[in-house]
């Protein structure tokens, strides 16, 4: 659609261009072949004194107008055909129009001046900077009021192609009046056309302007709207995040510290001094419990995996919790390094920790098997108690915690509950590559 209303801007604009030539080349063939038919004839006295003024060289006058009408036509082609040409570049080639058009027109002795709306119509199309086209507009409007060659004609000597035309018998002045006359009232038309059509081109790009600019501000509040629901997202995932890291260390913690105080109800009347151990124990745990919790809080890592390898950290949880309660937890893995991306290694942990914590808590273990292989590019976690089991599974805050860690490592975790004990399978797709050897 574009590439078609240029096409028409640039045919009107070249009709314009093709009938100022006809007129120009009318005008100069016209004095040039008039003259040279009164000096045949001898009627160079009668006719010089029913004129006022004569161009001195018709000939040269004739090439000079025809040579600067050539300017036009390179100019012309310029613009049309030189699709890259820098905005700088159409302003030079318009302001060339210009001058060729000025020394057209004077050469012409003010005789014909539809040579300005033609600049006129290139200033239109091709002057982008509003300044620089106001400043264009002004200069060929002044032109066309001041080419006026009535009023010159008052105050300087010219020469009127009329007086040349009626040279000729009144068969030949009809046809000479008529081709001069239509010229010059198609040239009006045309660029009349030209302007009306360019005005039409310009109010659609606007409305189209006007319509992509309404869509643009929908889309800018629909993406407002979006961006306002990602960060409520975020917030709430971030809130749930820190709910269940601050859920995961503080219960593993008091679940351990709860289970040894039950110990220790048991043991004070039997044996005080083992007592006094385990709740100096107690203690111990509930401090670095602590620290960890503060740890978990503020960078969202436990504390273990900042200061140890992911094995030892599980390592030493198991041997914590074993202390303090009197459940035995075994942990085995055949893998030589456990070492993976931060996220992954979080999740791990607070799995095991979370898995261990249930057991206890909930399932009355006595028991834990924690074991932790690589099958065919992935991590199998596997932890099993001999508690009461579960028939009947319902998603409380730690398996539901359990399973969103694993599903934001794309994994599958399935809890079986059925039969002797409780078991927490993972299979989590672990980036063995980089931090893997």
């Amino acid at each position: 659609m574009i590439d078609r209303k240029e096409r028409f801007v640039t045919l009107l604009q070249g009709a314009m261009l093709i009938l100022n030539v006809l007129c120009v080349a009318l005008i100069c063939v016209l004095i040039y072949v008039t003259t040279g038919k009164i000096l045949a004839n001898y009627d160079a006295r009668e006719f010089l004194n029913s004129i006022s003024a004569f161009p001195e060289d018709p000939k040269a006058n004739l090439i000079i107008c025809m040579g600067f009408m050539g300017i036009f036509i390179v100019t012309f082609l310029m613009r049309h055909f030189w699709k890259e040409i820098p905005n700088k570049w159409n302003v030079a080639t318009l302001i060339l129009d210009l001058i060729a058009c000025s020394i057209v027109i004077y050469r012409l002795n003010f005789n014909y001046k539809g040579l300005l709306l033609l600049v006129f119509a290139g200033v239109i199309a091709y002057v982008k900077d509003g300044k620089m086209k106001l400043v264009f507009v002004a200069v060929a409007i002044a032109g066309y009021l001041v080419a006026d060659y009535e009023l010159l004609s008052i105050y300087m000597r010219l020469y009127n192609v009329s007086d040349y035309i009626q040279y000729y018998s009144y068969n030949t002045q009809q046809y000479l009046f008529s081709i001069y006359n239509i010229l010059l009232s198609l040239n009006i038309i045309l660029f009349i056309v030209y302007c009306v059509y360019v005005i039409n081109v310009q109010r659609g790009t606007i409305e189209e302007v006007n319509r992509l600019y309404h869509e643009l501000q929908t889309a800018n509040e629909q993406l407002q709207e979006y961006a306002d629901v990602t960060e409520h997202m975020a917030q709430t995932k971030e809130r749930n995040r820190l709910a269940r890291e601050i859920h995961d260390t503080l219960g593993h913690t008091l679940t351990g510290i709860v289970t040894g105080l039950d110990a220790c109800l048991a043991l004070v009347d039997v044996s005080p001094e083992q007592t006094r151990k385990q709740l100096a124990l107690l203690s111990k745990v509930g401090r670095e419990g602590i620290q960890d919790i503060r740890r978990s809080v503020n960078e969202l890592r436990p504390d273990s995996l900042e200061r140890l390898s992911l094995e030892v950290a599980i390592r030493k949880m198991v041997t914590d919790m074993s202390k303090v309660s009197d459940v035995r937890i075994h942990f085995k893995t055949e893998e030589k390094h456990l070492k993976f991306d931060e996220d992954e290694e979080n999740a791990i942990y607070r799995v095991v920790q979370e898995s261990i914590t249930n057991a206890v808590r909930h399932g009355q273990a006595k028991e834990i098997w924690i074991t932790l292989e690589r099958i065919e590019g992935e991590l199998l976690l596997k932890i099993h108690d001999n508690g009461i089991g579960c028939k009947e599974m319902k998603s409380g805050f730690g398996t539901k915690h359990i399973k969103e860690r694993i599903e934001m490592l794309r994994g599958t975790v399935t809890f079986d509950g059925q039969h002797q004990g409780f078991t927490v399978t993972a299979h989590i797709p672990i980036r063995w590559g980089e931090t893997y050897d």
